[in-house]
């Protein structure tokens, strides 16, 4: 009945035993699946396009999961015979072995060793097979099979954080609604139109804002403003209407009644189906932080500053920007005919590229689950008091900035980021409805095959039956070029 002195095999476990616990099993993953199907049914009744396919990218994420799992359940026997000299594995722990020799009479060492006679069945066996050999196991049992509970607790945060940040942060800008809506409902004067409106460019309010005794005469003032105004009034009426403009004046002159808002929410959107996946440097972060977990390094008290210090960054960065924009036009005009324009423009952001923006928000949301994943895994598998979970003056400080990055990033950065990534050179493919981007991407694909009948009859000699034709394609440029989808003229 045992196997390797441990646990009843499967060949003499009663089969309603085996078969309540598949059922269990079962029903709780059907259950998941018809969660994430009605969702996604709702999301396409709804039409919201970007939140489905941002969806798909958690039903890929949770595939992942379970390739993992797979992976991790088939091959846990054959990691766990792998043998290593004792000496390799006497170094880099997380706790030191004087410690666990302490606890070796406390409550926490009593229940771990509960937890590891559960899966002594296979351990014992692995234990002796590599003590025959006067070697010790690369990777116990137990230890894989905390690993995998981590990962997937991992992953789980990683998509609640960033879905709470999405539909908070969703909630701030949609109040800016009223402020769009004040542009739309304001009633045409004709004699006042033909009146010519002369602005004081100094007594604007969005140049008093972020000019005016802010950084007019000192650079360093000016970031230093943008530092604080981060976390309180990030985006004004004054401020929100100025921008609305200059992109509407760039972009879609003539249209002076488009609706910046909406246009705005289906970018967001867009670009939230990026944040909530893990890219492969995200877990190439969770190695090395496991790397380099060692006792005394205090390594995950000092990498919660990370996520930290970049989101006052990215925040600063994102006033700083609606202050140059105020900047560039304080400083060239007193006073212009009509409404006050600014100007975007990719120079404004790191490196000329906007959507670094979006993968340092990524890279925050990211690392700040990681944090509060690992804090959470250790409480509950080795408890409070674990040697992992350190010292209580380490995990106060990390679990108060866990919970200031994800407000304020709620709160002030992604609404920052919603607006101010569009004061870009060029707009997002979201300033089409989805009707209008499939007939542009159909026209475009149909010009460029005639584009390619074209330059064949010209190979050949033959004359084309069309003199020209003008195809606008719609180029989405990939992740090193610009993640922003360009329009372009072309005549052939």
């Amino acid at each position: 009945m045992k196997e390797g002195g441990g646990g009843t095999t499967l060949e003499y476990t009663p089969t309603w035993v085996v078969a309540v616990v598949c059922t269990v099993i079962i029903g709780i993953s059907l259950a998941v699946e018809r969660v994430l199907h009605w969702a996604g049914k709702f999301l396409e009744k709804k039409n919201q396009k970007p939140l489905y396919e941002a969806l798909q990218k958690v039903k890929e994420e949770l595939m992942l999961l379970g390739f993992i799992s797979l992976l991790l359940t088939v091959f846990q026997g054959t990691i766990s015979k792998i043998c290593i000299p004792e000496k390799y594995v006497t170094s880099m722990l997380p706790c030191s072995l004087s410690e666990e020799e302490g606890s070796s009479n406390s409550s926490t060492a009593h229940y771990r060793i509960g937890m590891r006679r559960l899966l002594s069945g296979m351990a014992m066996s692995q234990e002796a097979y590599c003590a025959n050999k006067h070697k010790v196991p690369f990777l116990s049992v137990e230890a894989l099979h905390h690993l995998h509970i981590f990962i997937f607790v991992l992953a789980i945060v990683h998509v609640t954080f960033c879905v709470l940040t999405v539909v908070f942060g969703g909630l701030r800008i949609r109040q800016w609604k009223q402020w769009e809506d004040s542009v739309s409902v304001e009633t045409y004067d004709a004699e006042q139109a033909l009146r010519p409106k002369i602005t004081h460019v100094h007594e604007h309010e969005f140049i008093q804002g972020h000019f005016i005794g802010v950084g007019e005469n000192s650079t360093l003032m000016g970031w230093v403003n943008s530092f604080f105004k981060q976390f309180y009034a990030s985006v004004t009426k004054a401020d929100y209407l100025t921008l609305r403009l200059g992109f509407i004046m760039t972009h879609c002159k003539g249209n002076t009644k488009f609706n910046f808002h909406k246009y705005m929410i289906r970018a967001l959107e867009d670009d939230f189906k990026a944040v909530v996946g893990i890219s492969w440097y995200l877990w190439l972060f969770v190695v090395v932080f496991l790397l380099l977990n060692v006792s005394g390094w205090h390594t995950y008290f000092w990498i919660a500053f990370v996520p930290f210090i970049l989101l006052l960054a990215v925040g600063t960065k994102l006033e700083h920007v609606i202050c140059e924009l105020a900047h560039e036009v304080a400083e060239k005009h007193v006073a212009i005919e009509g409404e006050l324009v600014v100007r975007p423009s990719d120079h404004h952001f790191w490196f000329n590229r906007p959507e670094i923006v979006l993968v340092l928000i990524h890279f925050i949301q990211f690392q700040n689950s990681f944090e509060i994943a690992y804090f959470f895994w250790i409480w509950v598998q080795y408890g409070f008091g674990s040697c992992i979970m350190g010292q209580i003056r380490y995990i106060v400080p990390r679990l108060i900035i866990g919970v200031f990055i994800q407000v304020l990033c709620s709160y002030s950065t992604l609404p920052l980021y919603a607006i101010v990534t569009q004061m870009g050179s060029s707009f997002k493919k979201a300033i089409f409805d989805e009707h209008v981007q499939a007939g542009l991407l159909g026209w475009a694909q149909k010009a460029k095959r005639r584009k390619g009948l074209k330059a064949a009859s010209s190979v050949t000699g033959s004359s084309p039956k069309e003199g020209s034709t003008a195809g606008i394609l719609l180029a989405s440029r990939s992740p090193k070029q610009s993640s922003k989808d360009e329009i372009q003229l072309t005549s052939t």
